[in-house]
């Protein structure tokens, strides 16, 4: 059974981007390639910086939280980032 993360990236233009994944590393560089597996919000839109990632258990946990840091306010996501704030439904 696959350990989920949830991760997020910083654009150029400074907005952030969160998603779930198996492999960080396999996923940042998909989206950094800016190919056919790379997400449509972050095509042409780097340099791209991965800023956070956190083992966060299982697919329906991971799917939550994404969920959940999706709607938060971006001062809440710059805290999380800094260490400052904890991730947790």
């Amino acid at each position: 059974m696959a350990d989920w993360h949830l991760y997020m990236v910083r654009t150029a233009g400074n907005t952030l981007y969160t998603g779930v994944t198996t492999d960080v590393n396999r996923r940042f560089t998909e989206h950094c390639s800016g190919g056919p597996r790379c997400a449509r919000s972050l095509r042409g839109r780097g340099p791209l910086e991965l800023v956070f990632s956190q083992s966060v258990g299982n697919r329906s946990r991971a799917l939550k939280l994404e969920w959940h840091v999706k709607r938060w306010p971006r001062r809440h996501k710059d805290e999380l980032i800094a260490g400052e704030r904890l991730l947790e439904l």
